[in-house]
């Protein structure tokens, strides 16, 4: 069995995907999950503000891609460009300095990040959040469907697949507010006065009518939130004690209870946050800002519920790697 190794470097977290090529044949590859990995290494502290990386910040995200390196070579992933991909996001395509980034990471892994689009971001997170869910007749789940990625500096939009089976994408844009940026950006206090909320709703709206100019936001038969701020949500949602993958994968969020966790994180101080059992302790400053644009997206599609999943672009990378393009969903 062949292994392949997805990374994703956002603004606010370094995950890894190792991954076997199974039956890798024509339309019958399928993936197998080896290993999943997540480290906040939080790349893009200060991007929006300096406009380039800290040094600090480069020296977290090296450190994880070491200790990544050492655990793609333990399962036996080839290295070079056919068998390990790492895609960078939102706060690469910012920075002044990426190419002490692209240095560092091309010692530390072997291969160069690449940067990519937002639309292509969106595209591969849709393949990764939509293939089960187009292939399991039994979901009740139907398109089409509209993945939402909120990262650390972006927020991507892909609308795509129908009731006949196209896994097709219509539609893809990216924006830039996402939870790091807009903590940045609005929240000065801890919790967040009525006047950060409003200022960072105001920046929330205007970067989803920029959205909506390519992407209709309200053609969705299904709503899929991908990343760490719809799955913290949909843990707090189930009330887990602590952060399960397997329970939280799939799971419905009904929109009111979305604007009560919202609320109610917004108003938390830092030590009641960090104490929620499902919260990664790098998330506890951002989940309020995270919360808040979910929120306004729900209200935006008029969807009644959003599906969080687990799958996402690290998957999208992987099928990439397996099939040399991206899969249709």
């Amino acid at each position: 069995m062949r292994t392949v190794a997805a990374i994703d470097c956002g603004t606010n977290s370094l995950r890894l995907l190792v991954a076997g090529v199974l039956d890798a044949e024509g339309d019958d590859v399928q993936l197998l999950d080896v290993d999943r990995r997540m480290e906040v290494v939080r790349l893009g502290q200060g991007v929006d503000r300096t406009g380039a990386f800290a040094p600090e910040a480069l020296k977290r995200t090296f450190e994880t891609l070491a200790e990544y390196a050492e655990l793609m070579r333990g399962y036996g992933v080839e290295p070079g460009p056919d068998s390990v991909r790492m895609v960078a996001t939102s706060a690469t395509r910012d920075a002044a300095n990426r190419g002490e980034f692209v240095a560092g990471v091309r010692a530390a892994i072997g291969v160069e990040p690449e940067v990519i689009s937002g639309e292509e971001e969106a595209e591969l997170s849709f393949v990764g959040a939509t293939a089960e869910l187009a292939a399991a007749e039994d979901s009740g789940l139907r398109g089409p469907y509209l993945v939402v990625d909120i990262g650390g500096g972006s927020t991507e939009f892909v609308l795509g697949g129908d009731d006949g089976g196209d896994g097709a994408v219509r539609a893809a844009r990216s924006v830039d507010i996402g939870c790091v940026r807009m903590t940045e950006r609005h929240f000065r206090s801890d919790p967040p006065t009525a006047e950060q909320v409003a200022a960072a709703t105001a920046d929330i709206e205007a970067a989803l009518d920029t959205a909506a100019e390519t992407v209709p936001l309200d053609q969705a038969a299904t709503v899929v939130c991908v990343a760490g701020t719809a799955t913290t949500v949909a843990g707090i949602a189930q009330g887990l004690a602590a952060y399960d993958p397997e329970r939280i994968h799939h799971s419905r969020v009904p929109v009111d209870r979305l604007r009560a966790i919202t609320a109610e994180l917004l108003e938390m101080p830092h030590e009641r946050r960090a104490a929620i059992g499902v919260m990664h302790p790098g998330r506890v400053d951002v989940i309020g800002a995270g919360a808040l644009i979910l929120e306004r997206v729900l209200a935006r599609t008029g969807a009644a519920e959003f599906v969080a999943s687990e799958h996402d672009i690290l998957d999208g990378i992987a099928w990439s790697l397996a099939l040399g393009a991206p899969p249709e969903a």
